[in-house]
C-alpha cells in the first residue's frame, strides 16, 4: 500500500515537472505581458506564475482529463485580476512599454484574446462579463496600443529682451 502511494507521488511529480518544463516559458511570457514588466526584470510576473503553478500542482490529481495549461492560465488570469483590482487605486509608477498605457482589465482582455487566443465567450465567462463588454474592452485596448495618445507638446514662449 505504501509503495503504491510512493509510486503515485513520484509519477505525479514527474508528470507535473514535464508540464512545467513545456509550459512555463509561455506562461511566464503571459504573466509578464499582464504585469507589463520588462521581460528581464519581472518579479511580479514570476510571483504570479509561481502562485498559479502551485495551485495547479495542488489540484493536479483532480484534473481528470482537463488541460493543465488551460487551468493554470485561468488561475493566472484570475489571480492577476483580483490583485490588480485591489492595487489599481494605489499610487505606483505606471508600468512601462506599450501595454503599460492600458488599465489592468484592458491588459488582461487583450492578452487573453490576442496572445493566448482564448475565445471571446470563454474570456467573458472567466471574467464574469458579457461577451459584448469583452469585445468593447478588446477593441478599445487595441485602439490604444495601435494609436497611442500623443503627449502634449509644451508651448515655448519667447520673451523679448527689454
Amino acid at each position: 500500500m505504501r509503495e503504491r502511494r510512493v509510486a503515485q507521488g513520484a509519477r505525479r511529480a514527474r508528470d507535473f515537472e514535464a508540464f512545467v518544463a513545456g509550459a512555463a516559458g509561455r506562461l511566464l511570457q503571459t504573466a509578464t505581458l499582464l504585469t507589463a514588466e520588462p521581460p528581464n526584470d519581472n518579479p511580479r510576473a514570476r510571483r504570479l506564475l509561481t502562485h498559479a503553478l502551485a495551485h495547479t500542482y495542488a489540484t493536479w490529481d483532480r484534473l481528470r482529463g482537463e488541460d493543465p495549461y488551460d487551468r493554470t492560465r485561468r488561475r493566472l488570469a484570475v489571480r492577476f485580476a483580483r490583485g490588480a483590482w485591489h492595487r489599481h487605486g494605489l499610487f505606483r509608477p505606471p508600468p512601462g512599454g506599450v501595454l503599460g498605457m492600458l488599465s489592468p482589465q484592458e491588459r488582461l482582455v487583450l492578452v487573453l484574446r490576442l496572445y493566448e487566443g482564448v475565445a471571446e465567450e470563454q474570456t467573458a465567462a472567466l471574467l464574469g462579463l458579457p461577451a459584448e463588454r469583452v469585445r468593447a474592452i478588446c477593441l478599445r485596448a487595441m485602439a490604444t496600443v495601435l494609436h497611442p495618445p500623443r503627449k502634449a507638446v509644451p508651448k515655448v514662449v519667447e520673451v523679448a529682451p527689454s
